[in-house]
């Protein structure tokens, strides 16, 4: 995911460590702010106390997954803009205000409808770690972004990074190789973790 790279490069910024070798993974074809289509819908689901079959909760996981990254993707061209230190005008603020609104909301209803609900034997673990590392990687770049407002406000006597390098615990390639491994033995597809060619 972008938004990890982007993280890292500013985590190393302020500790001083070499960037060079990833500033090329961090360089794309990011579409402009005025060309962002938000996503209309994220995963939300009402069930309680259900037991879910293996095939609605792949399901689950692959929309949970895939809006996810439409809105990582519908977020770039924003986080580009303030981490080259543009501010955002009202109407644009607005818009990633939406975006962020929508993360939340799609991280929220994942976890409430998995612990919610019993899942198949073999899932629990599996899908729980999908949970947390998504949603770590979206509260990562949430505090990130935060963080390099109050720097480019001049404002350093606050900053804590500690947040920051403790969801490095959770996202990190090693957990999203586990993840990657679990969506291939279980042929869930999905766009996420730039999937796109298994779907």
């Amino acid at each position: 995911m972008r938004k990890i790279v982007y993280g890292f490069l500013f985590v190393c910024a302020l500790s001083g460590c070499s960037q060079k070798e990833y500033i090329d993974d961090a360089e794309d074809n990011t579409p402009l702010i005025a060309d962002v289509k938000i996503p209309r819908t994220v995963f939300n689901s009402t069930k309680k106390n259900q037991t879910l079959n293996k095939e609605e909760l792949k399901h689950s996981i692959q929309t949970y997954l895939d809006s996810d990254e439409e809105l990582d993707r519908a977020s770039e061209p924003f986080e580009d803009n303030i981490y080259d230190g543009e501010k955002l005008s009202k109407s644009e603020s607005k818009k990633l205000n939406r975006i962020n609104k929508l993360i939340k909301e799609n991280d929220e209803s994942f976890s409430q409808y998995i612990s919610n609900n019993t899942l198949p034997e073999g899932y629990q673990e599996e899908t729980e770690r999908i949970s947390r590392y998504i949603t770590a990687s979206n509260e990562y770049i949430h505090e990130l972004n935060k963080i390099i407002d109050k720097v480019s406000d001049g404002d350093f006597s606050k900053l804590n990074i500690g947040s920051l390098i403790e969801k490095n615990g959770v996202v990190n390639g090693k957990e999203q190789k586990k993840i990657e491994a679990f969506l291939d033995k279980e042929n869930i597809q999905t766009i996420a973790f730039g999937r796109e060619g298994t779907k």
